[in-house]
């Protein structure tokens, strides 16, 4: 039975930092009322409104899109500050009434943000007369404009008001009364009972619900606190009257408005007269433009035409195979009626390509097709690497094709204008997509508003696991400290935390989506526009295929820019590289995968990845392409058993001869979906349609849908001469190991892309370095990972320079790279363009001065100064760093003077003189006590991100040295330790939970050799977690993790140990290397003088060799020694350094 009462003014968290549920909480919400229609109407946006449309639908409710706009005071174009103060807006409720007025909808949302944006997106009363067919419109809450003149006694503006919104809404326009308890919406219905009485207009009631339920007024209170930017205990924040903003019962809403009975029946009425059917299920795809010969008829034939040139192109001799291959997947594609698709896709690409666009070899299961490899789209023979056209398209599946394209990172905006061009502006947008109050940053914005320090705010988001996409809840059940906190004094804090957790936080722009339609955009959406001036869909991903817009993933693909620039480096050497023409079996490049030596190769940097590769040792690509796939979660389980077959280490079995040919290239393990696919086509007579029916129905454990297909598939098996058993057990193993597959044909494109940059690694490592750390200059982390890289490769990266440097790293020769300005912190690309014109004009500078006096101040400010002193930028200049600094604003001022009067053509700076005796006016430096190193190198870190110029473990050095067993001048597999010792300072700590819930620790140990990464499983984290925070320098004493040639070494702690103590915890014998048929018997006295003064509970004892050459050694049994620096530095001056040591 229908309900009597509907809520037709509601706001989700679309309604962004201000509604507190998500669409789904209100749909929930809504059926557990029993009520069977609501509406939905966001703050001057219509984000929600395909999501809302079918979540609704599925629970069998009906959905009421519409939106609470903004209606401009005087017009939409009127931005001008107001005397009277305010935003120049009031609030007006529309609801679609049918598709017609969806359509209008979406045009006014758009108009809002497009042309009337103040501070909100405004439409005005024009526009609303222009697209009012197919709206119902209501009055609004008491910021409408009716309200609000009620309110201010203004009875005629009122009047006037509504009555011109009745003649734009004709028999569509409702006065709205809402009743939260507000004095002033007492009075508002009153005024409104007796307006509708004399203008004959019908009343509705609503109740504005921002959040599901009564007790999560504080939760969305805090929110508008975070959407303002206010403290929660601000006196001077906005704030919502009363804690009456949620839906309530039927029996609720008649209570609030008995004296208005009509205003709840007409409610119920509204959605009544709403018959609005979204279209969805249909493909609106643009029109290809054909040639305009005229030649050709349609898309289908134009597209065979391209791919017959394009496949002699790619093959030169077509066989049968190829010939056949191509008809099946051109008749498939024509059925579907996507030949227009492919026509667009390779026009695009084909413009990328002639205009040097670097355009990667394929992505996702596209690279799967002859038809995409013969027009250009990819790069990947399918027939050569085994792959199925019917994972890309399938007939039996009917959706849309979808062929995602990566490109050059910094020239990916060059196609998107280009495809704009070709379509036209109004019908290429690029797509919104939206930010999440995820587990920590909820808790940040949460602990903010309530007025937590920051330094406890950090504290409870740290007790968060470090684990994507970990929830509240999750985060609760692993972390005793999360739990301790969220049961004591940050109970509030974690509660409202978890009801706005996951709401919407922001909107931006989606980092590769890109919509065409096949006219105007706001036909299919309404459109969104950022403050920074990005135009977008106001419609998701997700929202956009349900409605079968064509959308296409553009990705900046940084490796691809990594590839370009190293080729460019080369040219600059003359040498011309084809990197598409490269050998794909070259040993050099295999050996570097099975080292393990690819920190900077695509796909393959993790250290996970790294250690698995040297023990799978690839030697051809096929294992490229299967480590790329095996290597995420779940697939990951069959690695150890994918290696050890490879090595012969294990005997390859197969459950039936039949799969042999199938997996034989990954000995007898299914690691692809392809290979799923080949087994029900091969096996059971599946076609290949079906076949991928049955890998999404694994994959998406379809579990009814995989029973009816088990059986099939049995019977399929037993037509082909196989027993029952040997069938079930097949089915059996795809059930296991098909869940975890992995698209073959997306891992074969992107194992090219690894090739190619391990091929560039191995052959010209100082370019290629060069070339990622130009890319990636904005991460200084990634900055501190590559620069580690190259001393490895035992290439040196110098310190930054002005006059040297460039704005990106350089290669200097095969084992120097001139370091990047712009990877300094607060130093732009800008500012670096204006040092370098200055550079190459009139020569290196040679003070602060003349460097002020000849660059852009406005480009370079005190903050830029300031770094590049600080990264040691200007160490060649007079003066120390701190000298510099404490120069910079005299110098500024120095160089605006020098500037100023260069403009107005004076020689003499500040006189008459006609000598240049200005000269003598340049100012000095401000003495002050120069850095310490300690200060200098903390300094650099800031900006650099790492220490290029020295190491602040220096001043530890002769501990460091002293009780470490290993400095990294060789692989671990040369010295044969059991255990290894080494001291360093602890970086990137990090917290995680191992599979019992107890907590571990992941660390790198920065060493004055290298660095180490260190793993401490929950036992050991329990006796030292005292010790482990950031920064902290200790000794870890543990076992290597592989043995293996290196990149890395690996430690799982046994034993952690601070700087302070180790020398009294370690220090057993101080040994002492003499040779001694050089020793006097003076030697001998001195030596024991010595020892006497540095009195301590070490053992002292003597290494030497006999006449035969033998080593021996002597204990002193009467003398007990220190281990200090202090003697064992003078022991050092006497015998040499490698002589004296500590165990």
């Amino acid at each position: 039975m229908p309900a009597e009462f509907v809520h037709l003014h509601n706001h989700s968290d679309y309604s962004l930092l201000d509604g507190a549920q998500t669409v789904q909480t209100l749909v929930n919400t809504i059926d557990d009322l029993q009520m069977d229609a609501v509406a939905l109407t966001e703050h001057g946006n219509m984000f929600s409104a395909v999501s809302f449309y079918n979540n609704a639908n599925k629970t069998g409710i009906k959905p009421i899109v519409g939106s609470e706009v903004y209606v401009a005071v005087n017009n939409r174009f009127d931005k001008k500050p107001r005397a009277e103060g305010g935003w120049g807006n009031n609030h007006l409720i529309l609801l679609a009434q049918n598709y017609t007025g969806y359509k209008n909808l979406m045009k006014l949302i758009t108009v809002g943000y497009l042309e009337g944006f103040y501070y909100r997106p405004r439409i005005d009363k024009d526009i609303l007369r222009e697209f009012s067919d197919g709206l119902i419109c209501m009055s609004a809450c008491l910021k409408g404009e009716v309200p609000e003149k009620l309110v201010n006694n203004d009875w005629v503006g009122a009047k006037e008001t509504a009555l011109e919104y009745a003649e734009i809404f004709p028999d569509r326009y409702f006065l709205e009364v809402q009743n939260h308890g507000i004095d002033q919406e007492q009075v508002n219905i009153e005024n409104m009972k007796k307006l509708a009485n004399e203008l004959g207009l019908p009343l509705v009631a609503t109740n504005d619900a921002h959040y599901a339920e009564h007790e999560h007024w504080e939760a969305h209170d805090i929110l508008i606190c975070l959407g303002t930017g206010k403290e929660r205990d601000d006196p001077n924040r906005l704030r919502y009257a009363t804690p009456e903003f949620y839906f309530k019962s039927q029996d609720d809403m008649y209570k609030l408005f008995k004296d208005v009975p009509n205003a709840i029946e007409n409610t119920r009425s509204i959605a009544d007269s709403i018959d609005l059917s979204i279209p969805t299920g249909l493909y609106h795809l643009p029109k290809f433009p054909l040639p305009a010969d005229g030649d050709m008829p349609d898309t289908d034939e134009y597209l065979r035409s391209i791919c017959n040139k394009g496949i002699v192109e790619r093959y030169g001799d077509i066989t049968p195979e190829i010939k056949e291959r191509m008809d099946h997947e051109l008749g498939v594609i024509k059925t579907m009626g996507f030949s227009g698709y492919f026509l667009i896709t390779q026009d695009f690409v084909k413009y990328a390509r002639d205009n040097n666009i670097p355009v990667g070899p394929g992505r996702g299961s596209a690279a799967g097709s002859v038809v995409s490899y013969a027009l250009g789209i990819t790069n990947i023979d399918p027939m050569k690497h085994n792959l199925l056209f019917e994972r890309f398209l399938n007939p039996d599946r009917v959706s849309m094709p979808d062929i995602d394209i990566d490109f050059c990172i910094e020239r990916r905006g060059e196609v998107i204008d280009y495809i704009k061009k070709q379509y036209g502006e109004n019908s290429v947008t690029q797509i919104i997509t939206f930010g999440k109050l995820k587990a920590r940053q909820v808790v940040r914005d949460v602990g903010r508003v309530m007025g937590y320090s920051y330094g406890d705010v950090d504290r409870v988001a740290k007790a968060i696991p470090n684990e994507l996409n970990i929830t509240l809840d999750a985060a609760l059940s692993k972390s005793p400290d999360l739990q301790t906190m969220a049961n004591g004094e940050y109970k509030e804090l974690v509660d409202y935390s978890k009801v706005l957790e996951g709401m919407n936080r922001h909107a931006s722009t989606h980092a590769a989506g890109v919509v065409i339609t096949p006219g105007d955009l706001t036909d299919y959406m309404p459109l969104y526009k950022s403050s920074q001036g990005d135009i977008t869909s106001q419609y998701d991903m997700k929202s956009l295929e349900n409605l079968g817009i064509l959308k296409m993933d553009f990705l900046g693909l940084r490796n691809l820019t990594v590839i370009d620039h190293t080729i460019k480096l080369l040219q600059q050497k003359d040498l011309i590289i084809e990197i598409e023409k490269i050998p794909i079996d070259d040993s050099k490049v295999y050996e570097l995968f099975a080292k393990g030596l690819t920190i900077g190769v695509f796909q393959f940097e993790s250290s996970g990845m790294r250690e698995f590769l040297k023990k799978l040792k690839p030697t051809h690509f096929e294992d490229l392409i299967a480590m790329n796939a095996l290597y995420r979660p779940g697939p990951m389980q069959n690695i150890d058993k994918f290696i050890n077959r490879k090595l012969g280490k294990k005997k390859i079995e197969y459950v039936s001869p039949a799969l042999k040919p199938i997996l034989d290239e990954t000995y007898g393990i299914i690691v692809y979906q392809e290979q799923v696919m080949q087994i029900a086509n091969e096996i059971a007579n599946f076609t290949m349609a079906q076949a991928d029916i049955l890998r999404r129905a694994i994959g998406k454990k379809n579990t009814e849908l995989m029973e009816t297909l088990k059986v099939k598939f049995i019977n399929g098996a037993s037509n082909n001469n196989m027993t029952k058993k040997q069938a079930t057990n097949i089915y059996g193993l795809i059930e296991k190991f098909a869940q975890y597959g992995f698209n073959k044909s997306h891992s074969t494109a992107y194992a090219y892309i690894s090739y190619q940059t391990a091929w560039l690694k191995t052959y010209y490592p100082a370019e290629f370095m060069a070339a990622n750390l130009t890319s990636e200059m904005t991460n200084i982390d990634r900055i501190v990972i590559l620069i580690n890289e190259c001393r490895k490769l035992k290439i040196d990266v110098s310190s930054p320079d002005i006059n040297v440097s460039n704005i990106h790293f350089q290669p200097i020769n095969d084992t120097s790279i001139s370091f990047g300005m712009n990877a300094i912190k607060n130093v732009g690309a800008k500012a670096l363009e204006f040092i370098i014109a200055a550079r190459e004009k009139d020569g290196p500078f040679n003070s602060l001065f003349d460097f002020t006096s000849r660059v852009d101040l406005r480009a370079v400010n005190k903050k830029v100064l300031e770094s590049l002193i600080m990264s040691g930028a200007m160490d060649h200049l007079d003066g120390s760093r701190a000298e510099k600094v404490s120069t910079i604003e005299i110098a500024i001022r120095y160089g605006q003077n020098i500037q100023s009067e260069r403009d107005k053509n004076q020689v003499d700076l500040f006189g008459d003189s006609a000598s240049g005796s200005g000269v003598s006016m340049v100012p000095n430096l401000q003495e002050v006590r120069p850095w310490s190193d300690g200060e200098a190198l903390a300094n650099e870190k800031e900006v650099l991100g790492l220490y290029l110029t020295g190491h602040p473990l220096l001043e530890y050095a002769d501990d460091l040295e002293d009780f470490s067993n290993h400095d990294f001048t060789e692989s671990i597999q040369y010295i044969n330790l059991d255990v290894v010792r080494i001291g360093g300072a602890i970086q990137n700590y990090k917290i995680h939970f191992d599979r019992k819930n107890k907590q571990m620790a992941f660390f790198t140990l920065e060493c004055l050799g290298g660095h180490a990464e260190i793993l401490v499983f929950s036992n050991t984290f329990a006796k030292y977690k005292e010790l482990l925070s950031e920064d902290n320098i200790v000794f870890v004493s543990g076992k290597p993790t592989d043995n293996a040639n290196f990149s890395d070494l690996k430690l799982i702690a046994d034993e952690i140990v601070p700087l302070e103590k180790v020398r009294d915890y370690y220090a057993k014998s101080v040994n002492l290397r003499l040779e001694l048929e050089k020793m006097m018997p003076q030697n001998i006295e001195d030596l024991h003088t010595l020892s006497k003064q540095y009195p301590g509970s070490c053992n002292l004892m003597f290494h030497y060799n006999d006449e035969n050459h033998r080593k021996k050694r002597i204990l002193s049994h009467n003398t007990r020694v220190s281990s200090s620096r202090e003697f064992l530095t003078k022991l050092r001056d006497v015998y040499g350094k490698s002589n004296v040591w500590v165990e």
